[in-house]
């Protein structure tokens, strides 16, 4: 077997929560410049086949596609929230990304309404051709995480085959889309500042490069919080069933239904514990354990 996660010391906890703050800091700042570029040095928003139109595009990309995305990969690892069901966390963590999806699909439709309307071609650049494949992709990973982890038709063993790759896809595909973003920032900025050009540095191309590093500095917060194992959420306490000595064995159910939260606001007794220990191992064991 895998060797069990470490659980998280007192100071892990602090490192982790002013990584947290930082992370969430840096998206909600990226959000803000996104708007004030919009607002301030383009047409602001509309739904008339303009140039407002498409600001919808950078926006909600970086609100829905990036923002709430990195959000609903490490929402898991908040330890204020280890008390709470699974299940409980699976629904917000699903919730999130159909936000983030819906928000995507509607930047999608924004863009292409726009050239359509201006006669420019569509999908013709690099930056359409991963955008378009992050969304395809994204759409993907919502339908199987519903139809795996949410839903309770699929055997056991079948989860715990697709949860590294369901993993793996989804900071996969959040990389992708920033990737993709930045490269959408840099067109739109070469297209649109002509006197004076990008290559001048005039203020609205620093401001806009500024968001650029927001975002990546968001996306390594976020990447670098989910890939940490001491800071996966510890398995949820196993059902025991009495033994006939008297005596009390775990029982086999992989998650249990808890809703207790009253204690979540005490993650520090969790840090050091035993029992965290032993849920971990027992979890590497079983072949499903999660980052995200």
């Amino acid at each position: 077997a895998a060797p069990a996660a470490r659980p998280p010391n007192m100071e892990d906890y602090w490192r982790f929560l002013a990584l947290l703050v930082s992370a969430l800091l840096a998206g909600f700042v990226s959000v803000i410049f996104a708007l004030v570029w919009v607002f301030h040095y383009r047409e602001g928003l509309s739904w008339d086949g303009g140039a407002g139109e498409f600001n919808w595009h950078p926006v909600l990309v970086v609100t829905g596609f990036i923002f709430v995305q990195g959000i609903a990969i490490i929402v898991y690892r908040l330890p204020w929230t280890w008390k709470c069901s699974k299940l409980l966390m699976k629904f917000i963590h699903a919730g999130l990304n159909t936000i983030a999806m819906i928000l995507a699909i509607v930047s999608m439709v924004a863009v292409f309404d726009y050239h359509n309307a201006s006669n420019i071609p569509n999908m013709y650049s690099l930056h359409s051709w991963i955008g378009l494949t992050a969304v395809i992709f994204y759409s993907l990973q919502l339908f199987l995480g519903f139809a795996v982890f949410l839903l309770p038709f699929a055997p056991v063993r079948l989860r715990a085959a697709l949860m590294p790759i369901h993993i793996y896809s989804g900071l996969l595909i959040f990389a992708t889309v920033i990737a993709s973003a930045l490269m959408g920032i840099t067109e739109k900025l070469i297209f649109s500042l002509q006197n004076p050009a990008y290559k001048e540095s005039p203020p609205e191309a620093i401001f806009v490069n500024c968001l650029g590093l927001l975002i990546v500095i968001f996306g390594a917060l976020v990447l670098w919080m989910a890939s940490r194992p001491h800071w996966r959420r510890p398995p949820e306490e196993l059902p025991k069933a009495p033994r006939p000595n008297g005596g009390t064995s775990e029982g086999t159910e992989a998650e249990s239904t808890m809703t207790d939260c009253s204690n979540a606001d005490k993650p520090d007794v969790d840090f050091n514990s035993e029992a965290a220990r032993k849920r971990n191992l027992k979890l590497d064991e079983a072949g499903q354990r999660s980052t995200m």
